[in-house]
């Protein structure tokens, strides 16, 4: 098989290629050019753009004896990624870009490429699991390791895609990926997992936005609608954000304040307590979906964060109208429209991922009663 191997610079990815290139295939490393300007990317950044993970995958593929390409997508990355990013917290939405670029760039423009040279597949080194039905039909899974499983930020991916894409490391955990890139004498075998938001390389998510965006002054009010203090711009507050609202008056239970709603239009942030955070009901469109299954109403499990916001829940999907509904069967905090809900079919041998869809919208839960 002639497979196009993803390459970070990350420990994963190189073992990864390196297991493909055991496995007896054709492998050419490719790493993608993501910034238009690599250099405002921080070395030792803990993201998966800079000059110095170009250069670590560069490495690899000569350790592997492999071909090694560097492919630009970095004006498509700058519109399907930053921009959306930047107009999604215009809408009061929290984005997910991380999910976006894996959506838009690591596997839409990458597969697209890969196939019209004429590889078979693309690989990368994410945790998630494939298997195939008689048909060649892919199904995606949880991970072996529930610790590093990124099925969550794979749920975007459409049947097509899947059905092309390769995950080596995600039957084995984490610490025997690292003694394997050991083994292999590879340098990344001790690197730093990457969490930052990459075209972001202070950190400064707040800044940055509102470098984009300017300021559009607003209210921050209480769930009675008082208003106790205005604010520069909606995009400097998440949904369960507790720190950075400045509110001089505390709350009439001395509790903290949490930010339960934004509202762009009105440039309202609404503040609340815990217990306003919970909501029951999460919808969703921009389905995608990656299992027969995908229809009606299900009992599944559904996850909202790459890392957590894992409950039981009752799904009710309409393709057609593009919609989805989830009662779950737990509250769950800090839900904000821009995320994706991902559904799962528990499985004993790691739960298959459903399908996904964009969070619109959130309600309470309901109480009976």
């Amino acid at each position: 098989m002639r497979v196009i191997a993803a390459m970070s610079g990350g420990v994963d990815s190189s073992v990864a290629a390196a297991r493909l290139v055991e496995q007896g295939h054709d492998v050419v490393g490719v790493h993608l050019a993501l910034s238009r300007d690599p250099q405002s990317v921080r070395e030792s950044a803990r993201g998966c753009c800079s000059l110095e993970d170009s250069a670590d995958a560069r490495r690899v593929c000569d350790h592997l004896g492999i071909p090694f390409y560097v492919w630009d997508f970095s004006d498509r990355f700058a519109e399907e990624v930053i921009d959306d990013f930047v107009t999604s917290y215009e809408r009061g939405e929290t984005p997910n870009p991380c999910l976006r670029c894996n959506e838009k760039i690591k596997f839409r423009a990458l597969l697209q490429r890969a196939r019209s040279l004429g590889f078979d597949a693309v690989a990368t080194g994410h945790y998630a699991r494939i298997s195939h039905d008689d048909n060649g039909t892919a199904t995606l899974k949880r991970a072996i390791d529930p610790n590093k499983d990124q099925s969550y930020v794979l749920g975007v991916l459409t049947q097509d895609e899947l059905d092309h894409c390769l995950f080596p490391v995600g039957d084995t955990h984490k610490p025997q990926i690292r003694k394997e890139a050991a083994a292999h004498g590879f340098s990344v075998a001790s690197k730093p997992d990457s969490y930052d938001i990459c075209f972001i390389p202070d950190g400064n998510t707040q800044a940055f936005l509102g470098k984009r965006i300017g300021m559009r002054p607003g209210m921050i009010v209480d769930q009675d609608g008082k208003d106790l203090r205005p604010h520069d711009g909606v995009y400097g507050y998440t949904i369960g954000q507790r720190k950075g609202l400045d509110i001089k008056q505390p709350a009439e239970d001395g509790k903290p304040r949490y930010v339960t709603g934004i509202d762009a239009q009105t440039a309202t942030v609404t503040v609340g307590s815990r217990e306003d955070l919970k909501i029951g009901t999460i919808y969703a469109d921009r389905l995608k979906k990656l299992h027969p299954d995908f229809d009606g109403t299900v009992e599944a499990i559904i996850q909202v964060r790459a890392h957590g916001g894992i409950v039981d829940a009752t799904v009710h999907i309409d393709l057609d109208a593009d919609s989805l509904r989830c009662e779950l069967k737990t509250p769950l905090e800090g839900v904000a429209p821009g995320q994706a809900v991902v559904v799962y079919l528990p499985d004993e041998d790691g739960d298959i991922v459903m399908g996904s869809g964009t969070i619109t919208a959130t309600a309470p839960m309901a109480h009976n009663g």
